[in-house]
């Protein structure tokens, strides 16, 4: 389903394309959040920042990115993306694997209580 919207605590995503061999989102972190620490056991990731700053978490290495930076998320690497701006964080998700639903979302930790 593209151009599906869905809200999260920590800002919103929208799904731009959606097929049995990708799915491509557009994230957006509202100012100070982050997303869930988390892995996934059946799709890898590559982000792309396309406006803010991201401090991307990939094991035990911190990473900041900027506008036109992209990073690859490996399967099952644990990760994290946060915010530390003023500025809404929107960042280019394309999903590679065999499964790209929602529940393939292993959260460790999660300032919201969605574990």
């Amino acid at each position: 389903m593209t151009n599906y919207k869905e809200q999260r605590p920590w800002g919103e995503f929208e799904v731009l394309l959606d097929t049995e061999y990708c799915k491509v989102k557009q994230i957006t972190v509202k100012p100070h959040e982050a997303l869930s620490l988390q892995y996934h056991k059946h799709r890898s990731e590559i982000w792309t920042i396309v406006q803010g700053e991201a401090n991307v978490q990939i094991d035990d290495i911190t990473y900041n990115l900027q506008k036109g930076e992209t990073i690859n998320i490996p399967l099952n690497a644990v990760h994290s993306v946060a915010n530390s701006n003023d500025v809404d964080l929107i960042f280019i998700e394309t999903q590679l694997g065999s499964y790209f639903g929602e529940d393939d979302i292993i959260r460790i930790t999660d300032k919201y209580g969605r574990i």
